[in-house]
């Protein structure tokens, strides 16, 4: 006996006594050896700590106020004091042009129509246009959740009561739908019971930006509890007569989790670009704020004698943009392998 007891031992495989990686350590090891993800947080943090520090630059560097117009103003220019708006030499020589670059510390990129410095609105502008895509994410990726589990976990009439309105929604082009909101809400505000929001407050393109995206994310949402609710492991907890709310918790609500934590980055980028569009059709942030969309809208006028008005912001949304549809796409590799293309 004691031959074979020993004999049994020597052959089972040693069993290790390190914790199994979860699919969260896993995802970060995958991650961080990705030199495009890397690349990619970089520059989209590097956008964040520059728009942060936007009342820096603009007291210490620039020592201009970005949203008071400076049409007679002056600076030192290569020694020379030099008006920030030059005498126009187009045409007959009518009128004024704004100062080109500089490339120093006042006017880095050159001043808008008013005189006001380019590179320091594009910081102040950068800040707004972040602060709205993210809080529209948070805002529809909560209400999608919601919506989508509810309407997947519950099933009968809960889902087909939000199916439908999902349906309603998904029926309006998302533009058409964000431009019509824009009008309405901003001609007239928000008024519900002594909450006020006023036409010009950030919080009616959070709203409206938060709200247009919802069946999108829901939609996805509502599939994969649908599926999950299918699955093995679901089907045994309700035969062991565990209640539903349980199962919501712990067995429904971490495997959608990875799902909405993919579409943060994806959904953020959407509507950086969004907040841009209705911005520089100026329905989305009102003056006197500024974001990416009207300092594009300040640089049209501007294409042929100061294009680096327009361009600097277009710019800025290109590489936040990309960097975060690189960071989604990472993550939606790392935390669900099964979406790789072979």
């Amino acid at each position: 006996m004691t031959d074979i007891t020993e004999a049994i031992r020597v052959d089972a495989p040693a069993v290790s006594s390190r914790p199994s990686s979860g699919p969260w350590r896993r995802a970060w090891h995958i991650l961080k050896r990705d030199r495009a993800t890397l690349l990619a947080a970089a520059v989209f943090v590097l956008i964040i700590l520059s728009t942060l520090a936007a009342p820096l630059y603009a007291r210490y560097v620039s020592g201009t106020d970005p949203f008071r117009s400076n049409l007679s103003a002056r600076i030192m220019v290569d020694g020379k004091r030099v008006k920030v708006m030059q005498a126009s030499t187009e045409g007959l020589g009518l009128g004024v042009t704004p100062i080109g670059p500089t490339w120093g510390p006042q006017y880095l990129l050159g001043a808008d129509t008013q005189g006001r410095d380019v590179a320091a609105r594009l910081l102040y502008g950068g800040r707004n246009s972040l602060l709205i895509a993210a809080s529209a994410t948070v805002i529809c990726l909560c209400l999608a959740a919601i919506v989508g589990i509810s309407a997947g976990f519950f099933g009968g009439w809960v889902d087909k009561i939000l199916s439908r309105i999902l349906d309603i929604l998904w029926a309006f082009p998302v533009y058409l739908l964000a431009i019509s909101l824009s009008i309405v809400l901003i001609s007239q505000g928000i008024v519900i019971g002594p909450i006020e929001i006023g036409s010009d407050s950030l919080l009616l393109p959070i709203f409206i930006i938060g709200i247009i995206y919802v069946p999108y994310v829901a939609r996805p949402l509502r599939g994969r509890v649908l599926s999950l609710k299918q699955s093995e492991f679901v089907l045994a907890a309700r035969g062991l007569g565990i209640p539903a709310w349980r199962i919501l918790l712990h067995d429904i609500l971490p495997n959608v989790s990875t799902m909405l934590i993919v579409f943060v980055p994806l959904m953020m980028g959407l509507n950086i670009i969004t907040e841009s569009s209705l911005s520089f059709l100026s329905i989305g942030v009102q003056a006197p704020d500024a974001s990416w969309g009207t300092i594009i809208q300040d640089g049209q006028t501007l294409l042929y004698t100061r294009p680096v008005v327009a361009l600097a912001p277009g710019i800025a949304i290109v590489l936040t943009v990309l960097s975060l549809n690189v960071l989604g796409d990472s993550l939606r590799d790392a935390l669900d392998p099964r979406t790789k293309l072979v």
